[in-house]
């Protein structure tokens, strides 16, 4: 079977089909680059949708996946991620192997194909020129034919005729003759040019045409077998991935199986259990008898039913019911830490608020202010006012006290725990950096040209400050741990007397300055006026360790570029590369007011220090100029 012999006389046909033949491979490239286009399309957004799905860095989400359900979940996002891998393999496999192999393969084709087809044209000429030297050749041999025997009919008319001369007879006899050698010269030629032409016919389709035609149908099957093995690399391309895909299938199987819902349960009481007992049961109150409206003692410190009465620090009893109201939950009953004498140095919780925020606000909203204590109200506005906003930021942001107070015990030893951690963890980095600055500092003592010594000092001596600054943190988290843990005493009932006292003189500016202060709205005294009315002992040593004066609060760090020698009145000196506390920012004239330690705070040239701002606290600071002014 060979298209030479079968298909001598259908060359344009031939040439069509193998024309085709390329159309129908181009077009399987096409559909090739599509797969790989939909291959990594399809790749692209697997991951994208496991990273849109994958839990922040350091954000409340990550501590989330903790569970077992949200760790199989996690796997299975990574999973995904390989899982995308194998398509992106599969697109770059099936573009290497079919895509470009098939794209040269083409552009090889089409020059054998157009060399094979060129013979064929040329061969095909060739026979077509010796076709018209063979037709000419007969043409000229009949028309002499046709002269001769005219010129023979001539002789003979002129030979007949007794009219015509003996000369003209004979040169028409003459002209006779040479037509018919003519003729003869002819018949020869043709009779040879169609000996030629018989055989180059005969070669031209026995034996070139033939020849042509069998390199075209060899490099058409050769098209055939090509995208045949282009089909079944198509296959094993996907097929070589199937075990992968297979393993992350596996995995996924795997992490699901690995889900303990006895597990997350028990998680979510470490994760949430409080501490508290449940609340008692609320006493009988009876109205009818004449007598002050008092307060039920059942709460959820005496909820065991001991009998012992728990000294009250200042709240509503209803604030201490709070798992039954609709309310945003209240910081619960302020922890007992220990006392100033029991541990030297300790650190001392901040104080809770006595009165609920809506109580508060109310309170200074109908304060009615005097004229000739204007700089005694000021002060009370401005401790209102950041009692007011650290509650407000507390309860839009989640944030709280610096000592977790407002968390159950439970929960707030986990976060003190989470914040030693966190604290001994850059110290330890300041510490490997310290070490790192004092080696290099020996190796340039020991070869003066590769550094002057002297100029890692102020960087370790920044670190030194940073690790003491560290320390006291760790320390002062430590000592509110050791408070929740029940290591250190628990606080008297004196020393509650006595921050109680505290908290009383502190308000006292604005209540000489307010009216309609010491009766509720409708005329009776409220509960809380008449505890601070209890609390009132004779002072201490313990109150000495409180200002009159509540400090501002710091709304960031400082670092002293230069030395400025505080020499006027409310300025304060500070020495170059000295780390202090911002209280108050500039506000155009060029000072910023900050504090070195409890006792020590004043005004330096803004240009004279470099300011690192709090953000939340630059932000309550701000909100608090604006309310009061």
């Amino acid at each position: 079977m060979s298209w030479g012999t079968e298909l001598w006389d259908q060359f344009d046909n031939l040439e069509k089909h193998t024309q085709w033949g390329i159309d129908v491979l181009e077009k399987y490239i096409k559909f090739v680059k599509e797969r790989t286009e939909i291959e990594l399309s399809y790749a692209k957004q697997l991951r994208n949708l496991s990273k849109k799905y994958q839990p922040k860095k350091n954000s409340k989400e990550e501590e989330e996946y903790r569970y077992t359900s949200t760790k199989a979940f996690l796997a299975t996002l990574n999973e995904m991620n390989d899982y995308a891998g194998q398509h992106e393999v599969i697109s770059e496999n099936m573009t290497s192997l079919i895509t470009g192999e098939l794209t040269r393969y083409v552009q090889e084709l089409k020059q054998e194909r157009k060399s094979h087809f060129h013979d064929g044209r040329k061969a095909q000429q060739h026979i077509e020129t010796c076709w018209k030297q063979l037709e000419a050749s007969k043409r000229r041999f009949e028309r002499d034919c046709k002269e001769a025997d005219r010129a023979q009919q001539y002789f003979e008319k002129m030979d007949a005729d007794i009219n015509v001369t003996k000369a003209d007879v004979e040169k028409a006899r003459q002209q006779a003759q040479l037509r018919h050698q003519m003729a003869e010269d002819s018949k020869a030629e043709y009779c040879s040019t169609l000996q030629k032409f018989n055989s180059e016919q005969h070669d031209h389709y026995y034996t070139h045409i033939p020849n042509i035609f069998q390199k075209i149908q060899e490099m058409e099957e050769r098209r055939i077998v090509r995208i045949g093995e282009s089909m079944k690399t198509f296959a094993e391309v996907d097929r070589q991935v199937i075990p992968i895909i297979g393993k992350c299938l596996d995995e996924i199987t795997k992490a699901a199986e690995s889900i303990d819902h006895k597990n997350d349960s028990q998680m979510v009481i470490e994760a949430f259990k409080s501490g508290f007992e449940p609340p008692g049961d609320v006493d009988f109150e009876d109205f009818t008898q004449p007598m002050k409206r008092t307060v039920s003692e059942s709460s959820l410190s005496n909820s065991r039913g001991d009998g012992k009465s728990e000294p009250k620090f200042g709240g509503k009893s209803k604030g201490k019911l709070w798992p039954f109201i609709k309310k945003n939950k209240p910081p619960p009953p302020p922890p007992a830490s220990a006392s100033p004498s029991a541990v030297p140095n300790g650190p001392q919780s901040p104080k809770q608020q006595k009165e609920p925020l809506s109580h508060r606000f109310n309170e200074f909203m109908t304060s009615k202010p005097k004229i000739h204590c204007f700089r005694s109200l000021k002060r009370g506005l401005s401790l209102k006012l950041i009692t007011l906003n650290t509650q407000v930021w507390s309860l839009i942001e989640g944030a709280g006290p610096e000592d977790f107070s407002n968390l159950p015990p439970e929960q707030r030893r986990k976060k003190l725990q989470q914040k030693v951690d966190e604290l001994n963890k850059d110290i330890q980095k300041e510490m490997d950096q310290r070490d790192a600055l004092t080696k290099m500092k020996d190796v340039y003592i020991k070869n003066p040209q590769m550094g002057d010594p002297a100029s890692v000092d102020h960087r370790l001596a920044e670190l030194g400050q940073n690790i003491e600054k560290l320390r006291l943190e760790v320390q002062k988290f430590e000592g509110w741990l050791a408070e929740v843990e029940g290591r250190l005493p628990m606080r008297t009932e004196q020393a509650r007397r006595q921050s109680g006292l505290y908290e009383a003189q502190n308000t006292s500016a604005v209540n000489s300055c307010a009216q309609d202060r010491e009766s509720s709205p409708d005329g009776s005294y409220t509960e809380e006026q008449s505890q601070e009315t209890e609390m009132k002992v004779p002072a201490t040593d313990f109150d000495d360790e409180f200002d009159d004066e509540e400090p501002l609060p710091t709304i960031g760090t400082c670092k002293a570029l230069y030395t400025f020698e505080g020499q006027n009145e409310g300025t304060i000196s500070v020495a170059e590369g000295e780390m202090l506390y911002v209280i108050e920012e500039d506000k155009g004239d060029g000072w910023t007011r900050i504090r070195r330690n409890e006792d020590e705070e004043g005004y330096v040239p803004t240009s004279y220090v470099e300011v690192y701002l709090d953000k939340n606290a630059k932000d309550v600071y701000k909100s608090l100029q604006k309310i009061s002014e």
